[in-house]
Parts: C-alpha cells; sequence; structure tokens
C-alpha cells in the first residue's frame, strides 16, 4: 500500500477535476486508472493548523472532536493503519511531514527516509528549497545528530527517499505501507524556476467567488494564513498567489509520476493499492480568503484518489466521504478487522461499487464558533457565532457550487434550514461534538485559541 499526502491541496486543484489551467498529467494518470472521489473532506479542526487533526485522522480512522490537541498528541490506545499492518508483518514506511508527536511515529513506523517535524517549511529553517529533516530514527530518539539541512527540493526529497524503499528488497520480498507526506503545496510557495515560468499570472482565472474581504468577522480572519497578502485582497496579487499555488501543485505532481514509475519498474504497480490524497484545501482569494480555516467547499473538499488491484479504471465516486474513512477502507480491502477505536466508516464496498453512497451528509467544524451540515441534495447550512455575533449561510450547491447566493434568510428555503439545523445537532451528537446549538451562547469566545496557519 502506498499512501501519498498533499499539503493544502483544494479539491479543485486537480485536472481531472475539470481545471484545465493547472497541469497534472501524473495524478490525471492516476485517476485514469482507479477511483476519483469527487466529494472527499477532511472534518475540519478546533484551530488554524488543520493538517494536525487531518493526518491524524487520515492515519487513525477516528473523528475530530476526540483527537486530544486535535492529534497534537495521538494516545497509545488509539490504534492506527501502520500499527494494525506493522502487527501483521507488514514493513511500514514513512517520509516527509510528521505533525503530530514523536512517540506516536515510533509506534507506527518500522522504517522510514527523512522526515520533516512540523506543520511547513519556514525560509529561516531553509524552506521548500532546503527543508531541514531528520533522518529516520528506529530508536525512536530523534537525537539532533540526526538533523540536517537537506540540499534538495522538499517534494524531490521525499520522492528521492520513497523511490530509493520501493527499490530495494525490502520492497520486493514483504508487504509494506509506504506512507510519503509531501509538505507541497503549503506555503511557503516558493516553485522551482522551471515550474513557475509555466504559469502567468496574467492568464490565471481569477475565482468566480473572489471577494476583496470576507463579508463578516468569521472567527479567524487574523490567522497567519490570511496575512499573507495585504487586505483588501487585490486581484493582480490573488492571481500571482494561485499561479505559484498551480506551480507548487505541478512540481509535487512530478515527483508523485517518479514515485509511480518506480513501482512499475520495481514490478510492484499491479500489486500495490495506491492512495493519493490532499490533507485540505485553501481558499487562495475565494471569499476574500487565502486560507483553510473555514467551512466553504475550497476549504473542506480535496483530492481523493485510490488506484490498484481490482479497482475500475475510470471511475469515479459521487458520494460523500471523510478522509477518517481511509484507515477503515485500506483494512477492509485487507480482510483485517478494524480496531475498537476506529470510528470512522469504510469505503470498501464503493470500490466494487461507486453508485453506491454510504453517506448522505457531511458535517463539518472550524474553531468553536463555525459548525456546517451539507446534505445529498446539495443544501449546505454554515452556523457562526463569533463572540456574540450570529451568522448563517445557506446554499444550494446544485445551483451555486461557488457559494456565492445566501439563502439563510430566504422565508422560501426556512423549513430546509430547520430541517438542515435539525441534522446538525443530530450530527453533532454522533460525531461526539458538544456544543449545544440550541443555547445562545453556543459560539464560544475566541480568546486562547492556536491561532497558527501552517
Amino acid at each position: 500500500m502506498l499512501i501519498l499526502y498533499s499539503d493544502d491541496h483544494s479539491h479543485h486543484a486537480l485536472g481531472a477535476a475539470g481545471n484545465r489551467e493547472v497541469l497534472t498529467p501524473n495524478l490525471d494518470r492516476l485517476a485514469a486508472g482507479g477511483l476519483r472521489f469527487s466529494q472527499a473532506h477532511v472534518m475540519g479542526g478546533h484551530q488554524g493548523a488543520v493538517c494536525v487533526p487531518s493526518r491524524a485522522m487520515l492515519l487513525t480512522g477516528r473523528y475530530v472532536n476526540r483527537l486530544p490537541g486535535d492529534g497534537s498528541t495521538i494516545p497509545a490506545d488509539f490504534r492506527s493503519l501502520p500499527e494494525v499492518l506493522r502487527d501483521k508483518g507488514f514493513t511500514t514506511y514513512h517520509t516527509g511531514k510528521w505533525h503530530s508527536d514523536k512517540a506516536s511515529h515510533h509506534r507506527m513506523f518500522s522504517a522510514g527516509g527523512d522526515v520533516f517535524f512540523g506543520g511547513m517549511h519556514f525560509p529561516r529553517d531553509g524552506g521548500q528549497e532546503h527543508p531541514t529533516v531528520y533522518a529516520f530514527d528506529p530508536a525512536g530518539q530523534w537525537p539532533e545528530t540526526l538533523r540536517r539541512r537537506a540540499d534538495t527540493f522538499s517534494s524531490t526529497l521525499y520522492a528521492d527517499n520513497a523511490i530509493r524503499f520501493l527499490s530495494g528488497p525490502e520492497a520486493r520480498t514483504r508487504p509494506f505501507l509506504c506512507y510519503v507526506a509531501f509538505t507541497s503545496p503549503h506555503d511557503p510557495r516558493t516553485p522551482p524556476a522551471r515550474w513557475a515560468a509555466r504559469y502567468d499570472p496574467a492568464r490565471v482565472t481569477l475565482p468566480g467567488n473572489f471577494l476583496p474581504e470576507h463579508p463578516f468577522d468569521n472567527g479567524d480572519l487574523r490567522v497567519r494564513d490570511e496575512q499573507l497578502l495585504p487586505r483588501p485582497l487585490h486581484p493582480d496579487t490573488v492571481r500571482k498567489d494561485i499561479a505559484a499555488y498551480y506551480a507548487m501543485v505541478s512540481e509535487m505532481d512530478e515527483q508523485v509520476g517518479r514515485i509511480l514509475d518506480a513501482l512499475r519498474d520495481n514490478g510492484l504497480a499491479d500489486s500495490t493499492l495506491v492512495v493519493f490524497a490532499g490533507d485540505n484545501g485553501l481558499a487562495t482569494g475565494r471569499h476574500g480568503l487565502l486560507g483553510k480555516q473555514n467551512l466553504y467547499e475550497h476549504s473542506i473538499r480535496v483530492p481523493l484518489i485510490m488506484a490498484g488491484p481490482g479497482i475500475t479504471a475510470g471511475t469515479r465516486h459521487d458520494g460523500f466521504i471523510y478522509l477518517s474513512d481511509i484507515a477503515p477502507t485500506l483494512l477492509d480491502i485487507l480482510g483485517m478487522p478494524r480496531p475498537e477505536s476506529f470510528e470512522a466508516l469504510s469505503h470498501a464496498a464503493v470500490l466494487r461499487h461507486p453508485e453506491a453512497r454510504l453517506r448522505d451528509r457531511i458535517y463539518n467544524v472550524y474553531g468553536n464558533w463555525s459548525r456546517s451540515l451539507k446534505t445529498a441534495d446539495g443544501l449546505k447550512l454554515i452556523l457562526y457565532n463569533v463572540d456574540g455575533q450570529r451568522h448563517e449561510q445557506l446554499f444550494d450547491l446544485a445551483a451555486d457550487p461557488l457559494e456565492t447566493r445566501n439563502l439563510a434568510y430566504d422565508p422560501a428555503f426556512a423549513a430546509r434550514k430547520a430541517r438542515l439545523f435539525d441534522l446538525l445537532k443530530a450530527e453533532m451528537r454522533d460525531t461526539h461534538d458538544d456544543l449545544d446549538l440550541d443555547a445562545p451562547d453556543w459560539g464560544r469566545t475566541r480568546a486562547g485559541r492556536r491561532g497558527r496557519g501552517s
């Protein structure tokens, strides 16, 4: 099993999803050879670094509301996909980003390449061009002697590690899980020059839901991600940012292609299940926002592709799925029982029957002050209570996929809004969300929140 995970990669930044401006030939090749999930979601997070819970949910099959510290620490009694496979004799290999505690990493992985502990490659630490990483430590101690500043661009570095593993004797003689966690296209968006040259900002399409500023305080307008460009946002600076974003996606796609080629060249392609996913989306100017700290589609939806044995090539699943559903799905494919700590839902049946629908609604959380629910008919409700200021948004995604027309205060939609409100409360109970939406002060104060964005 090979899991490729991108960083801040929104669902729309993919050629196979219909984007004609971003170049992703290798991911498009993977989608053409497998199953693409068009409605994959991160459940959300309670602080700005949404990638922390996202990565923990991916590996543990847990929902966000019962992850200590949003997944910054993964307790030993939360059994993970790598641990289950390791106990079954798999080599479990990791290279790239790790945003949880080192003890859980040691439990999960028996082998690895260069590992980055943190949220993003800050320029002071070498940036994407010279990432500061640790060589894998089988003892789990991670002494400073293993720490170095690499001389290779981050995506290339992690791909080199994966290719070295896939080309070695262990990958050919034992079952394996290879987890490659890229740090692209997360900022700093400093793509290699040849990729930057492929995207002229003047030719980049401004999003149809671009706004200079968000129309109200959504609870986290001052988080780090939202300070990357001056306000109000200007169309030219947003086009430039999107051009750099696309270039980062493309340089990462190129490394995905190298890894897929290594599978083929080493005779592993026909016996390896490949999963590609993004950890969360990104606004890049949509709705007057830049980051992922919100509940709009551009930030909660991610690319997800599965390809390999038993998966029909060129298929698409339009039903709802969470990133946390991936771990139980993979264990189900292998015929292995899921740990009791898993909470999510296996979608193995979808791999055989892409038309199946296993979830009829999607719940999302950001911070203590916003919640949303989306149903299969395309209606989506977002509720905010920010320091006592309440806002409601209701979108008909079938008619308004860019979420530009708020129907929350339209009397014609009052009954449907009330139904979504009740469904949201039910979903919150099912996912262990303890906020009481019937209480006037359900949106807790923002004081003390972690306003990071990495």
